[in-house]
């Protein structure tokens, strides 16, 4: 399975694209497909047909996944876009944010 920079309850800042800037908690991640799924980052229109469940039918307005190398996880201290580390802490590893040195992990 990929390793990913970034983790599902993450704080996350777009860094580029379309949305570039916005920032947004990660709500679920695809580590085979190195893509996340970012709240109001990248929204789409889906247009459903009408069903049983749905008899309106219509178009909605959904989140669409974006690659994860577009996103960089904010900084606990200074709520800044920072870039990853790792570190061993008693025999765990855990990211680590760059610019502070802050745990990223809770």
């Amino acid at each position: 399975m990929a390793s990913m920079h970034v983790k599902k309850g993450d704080k996350v800042q777009v860094i580029s694209g379309k949305d570039k800037g916005k920032q947004g908690v990660i709500l679920e991640a695809y580590p085979k497909k190195d893509r996340v799924l970012v709240e109001g980052v990248n929204i789409v229109k889906k247009h459903a047909k009408p069903s049983q469940d749905n008899p309106q039918g219509g178009i909605s307005d959904i989140e669409a996944p974006i690659h994860a190398s577009n996103v960089m996880p904010l900084d606990p201290k200074t709520s800044e876009p920072t870039r990853v580390g790792y570190k061993t802490v008693d025999g765990k590893k855990v990211r680590i944010a760059k610019k502070s040195g802050e745990p990223l992990d809770k």
